[in-house]
């Protein structure tokens, strides 16, 4: 039977993954003596790396590819309290430096949520699991919160208040403080887990953002969320997505995210997940150097799947090289 291109290269990535975790593997005991581990609001990982939420479904969908016992935590796409259909396609368009998407957030809901994926995520008890949460109103997002509440598996939410506030507007929760402090509070009233509130980039001054979560009752930040940005196809004379505008990402968000985690994190007390453009080990150090205490890898998995676990190993070498002990002393002191 011939083999098709599609074919050829899906057995090479198998192949890819394969040699990376046997490697990964020999190497594996160095962890504890370098103290990759972090504490988030009382959690811990095994290491400072997980996904992106959006960008790896909940797991299942990279499984065969990538070792999930190895990360740090995975994040899932995002929860709503229904099945959420998404956005009209086209959906995706490739930008220089990254990509730009509007899916919606189209989702299955909590109940498939609960029955088929919580199920698969308890076969990897050493990696954390981390629920990322939407909703159109602060009630939507609160009966998610109080359905995983009743669930064992989710180690911490996150809570994508990116979402447009249908009773004000349409304007995202994250755009206003009062409104940031205000749907912290209500989730922090209801979940059984540590909450991360996930703040959008698209506002005038993060760190007024950061702190109104904190006000709210946050358990940690995660930053940043896709920016804002728009294209057209000049040859068909049309939007490139039918959304119109579309979430950037990808290695040309990184400058802006790191400039934003570093006044996040020198502005409140509170753990700090780092996201934005990360494709390698080097990238991810400058989040942890910027004062993440952790860092989330998106885009990069798209082409390719064995990136988070490169970014372990690239860390673990980086710690060796500067004869670091702990993932701490990579944050540069002032």
């Amino acid at each position: 039977m011939k083999q098709t291109s599609s074919g050829r290269q899906i057995r090479e990535v198998r192949l890819k993954m394969s040699n990376s975790n046997n490697i990964s593997n020999e190497v594996s005991h160095g962890v504890d003596s370098c103290h990759l581990s972090v504490d988030i609001a009382g959690v811990r990982l095994n290491n400072p790396v997980m996904t992106a939420s959006g960008t790896f479904g909940s797991g299942m969908e990279f499984s065969e590819f990538v070792d999930l016992n190895r990360l740090g935590a995975v994040v899932t796409k995002g929860v709503a309290n229904v099945p959420w259909p998404g956005n009209p396609t086209p959906r995706i368009a490739e930008v220089t430096g990254g990509m730009l998407n509007a899916i919606g957030l189209q989702n299955p809901g909590i109940d498939t949520f609960i029955s088929r994926d919580l199920p698969f995520l308890d076969q990897y008890p050493d990696t954390r699991v981390i629920v990322n949460v939407c909703g159109h109103t602060t009630e939507e997002y609160l009966e998610v919160v109080e359905r995983l509440a009743d669930e064992k598996r989710p180690d911490l939410l996150e809570i994508n208040i990116s979402c447009p506030n249908v009773k004000e507007g349409g304007i995202a929760f994250g755009q206003n403080p009062k409104a940031v402090e205000a749907i912290t509070r209500a989730v922090k009233e209801k979940a059984r887990q540590p909450i991360i509130m996930k703040l959008s980039p698209n506002v005038t001054d993060i760190t007024e953002m950061a702190k109104a979560a904190e006000a709210g009752g946050a358990d940690a930040i995660s930053l940043i969320n896709t920016l804002t940005g728009m294209k057209f196809d000049i040859y068909r004379r049309q939007f490139a997505i039918a959304n119109r505008t579309g979430g950037l990402s990808g290695p040309a968000i990184r400058p802006v995210a790191v400039r934003m985690v570093y006044q996040t994190a020198h502005a409140v007390s509170i753990p700090v997940i780092g996201m934005g453009g990360i494709q390698c080990a080097e990238d991810a150090i400058e989040f942890l150097m910027a004062g993440a205490s952790a860092v989330a890898v998106g885009t990069a998995n798209f082409h390719n799947p064995a990136v988070t676990l490169e970014i372990i190993d690239g860390i673990r070498a980086y710690m060796e090289r500067f004869h670091f002990e702990h993932i701490s002393q990579i944050r540069l002191d002032e």
